[in-house]
């Protein structure tokens, strides 16, 4: 059944879980609570409509087959299964914008690992609609939209916040998924280790002539890397970074010069190219909070981390937050302890933070050393993806990674 948009309460409404974000993160996190018998309250700034009746805008999102199965859990992948596109290969190459790429390459090929595709390609127009719809079916969750969070309280056995609107819901633990911005950190005072690129994506979709065969390709060029993600049907999802007064120069360009600057980057290898809806562009650095938890509560997604999105791993470690949560939440119920108590929110943090830390890292690390033009740095990178591509056992590692199948997987995302 269909639950209602939220109006003002006139008493504490009370929860186990109140979500502060409508994203993705969020509503992902109810349905899996929700899912464990919790009953959850989520807290949207922007208004269900806004949210939910969008068309194609370009934007689009690389889920990893572990995030899949995350949304398979949850009722979210029958919905948005049809829309899928499968990625099937991974071609990273180096290069130059109009000078083609260098023959040393990874190749990666989702036969070598038994598990299936190693991601899938998802318009965000398809993944929130279904979100919305698979929340309002569920009876244990209360979508609060158009309202935000402007003061939150920890009481001995929970927490209460207080809505724009005055009204106010208590809960025995809240989350935080209000983005790198969060407000839910910054009232639980949890500062933030962050810095800037000085690169920007430019985020938008191509039609071409030629089928792309759900082959995806990541270009590195001195300025930043060029994505080139297999979207169904003969379209692409770009996700272009560039330095950021470049980049700014590009977005302003009309459709025609967009292109003209485009196409030395993307090359000729899919024909003749078109935009297909919107262009977006969006600031590049790398944000970490300092905790993922305070008393009674807990960050997922881009309020605990965000990341370059050089790996496309930001939504997927999002994702891997969630699940996580939600096991721990779940088992705490189960030992008879307070689901917002310390003990249990430290199990939360210490089974996530390393591990997105060590991502946090690592796109930091690739971004310096592609994103640049140093000879000494290309002839390196060159002979490390030759050398990566002519080992087997190591190019299978490197795609069991990219489908999320490494480290301590929780329960949601193991079949």
């Amino acid at each position: 059944m269909d639950n209602p948009v939220q109006t003002p309460i006139s008493r504490p409404m009370s929860n186990d879980l109140i979500i502060v974000g409508g994203g993705l993160n969020g509503p992902a996190l109810a349905l899996a609570a929700a899912k464990a018998g919790f009953s959850v309250t989520i807290i949207d700034a922007l208004p269900e409509d806004t949210r939910k009746d969008r068309d194609f805008d370009g934007r689009s999102y690389a889920l990893a087959l572990t995030s899949m199965r995350l949304l398979r859990q949850i009722s979210v992948w029958e919905q948005i299964a049809d829309h899928a596109q499968p990625m099937l290969e991974i071609k990273v190459t180096d290069g130059r914008a109009g000078e083609g790429p260098s023959p040393w390459m990874m190749h990666f090929d989702h036969a070598e690992i038994e598990e299936g595709p190693m991601g899938y390609l998802v318009e965000d127009r398809h993944l929130r609609r279904a979100f919305l719809d698979a929340m309002a079916a569920q009876p244990l969750i209360t979508q609060v939209s158009g309202e935000t969070v402007v003061s939150q309280t920890v009481r001995p056995n929970g927490v209460e916040v207080t809505l724009a609107s005055g009204s106010t819901m208590s809960g025995k633990v809240l989350i935080g998924s209000d983005g790198r911005r969060s407000g839910t950190a910054e009232r639980s005072g949890i500062g933030r280790t962050a810095w800037g690129y000085d690169q920007t994506a430019i985020v938008c979709a191509v039609a071409h002539e030629k089928p792309h065969s759900g082959i995806a390709h990541q270009f590195f060029m001195p300025n930043g890397p060029l994505a080139i993600l297999p979207l169904t049907e003969n379209r692409s999802s770009i996700v272009w970074s560039e330095e950021t007064s470049r980049a700014n120069m590009i977005a302003g360009l009309d459709d025609a010069g967009f292109l003209d600057a485009l196409r030395p980057a993307f090359g000729s290898f899919l024909g003749e190219i078109a935009l297909v809806g919107q262009r977006f562009t969006y600031p590049l650095g790398l944000s970490l909070a300092d905790s993922f938890i305070a008393d009674r509560v807990a960050l997922v997604g881009d309020a605990a981390h965000g990341v370059h999105p050089i790996a496309g791993q930001g939504l997927n470690a999002g994702l891997r937050d969630v699940a996580a949560l939600a096991q721990v939440l779940k088992e705490a119920r189960a030992r008879g302890e307070d689901i917002g108590g310390a003990q249990t929110l430290s199990r939360y943090q210490q089974w996530r933070r390393f591990d997105t830390a060590t991502l946090a890292v690592a796109t930091d690390t690739f971004n310096r050393l592609f994103s640049n033009d140093n000879p000494l740095l290309r002839a390196a990178r060159d002979l490390g993806m030759g050398l990566v591509n002519k080992a087997p056992n190591l190019r299978r590692s490197f795609m069991r990674e990219a489908a999320g199948l490494t480290g301590d997987l929780p329960d949601l995302m193991k079949r």
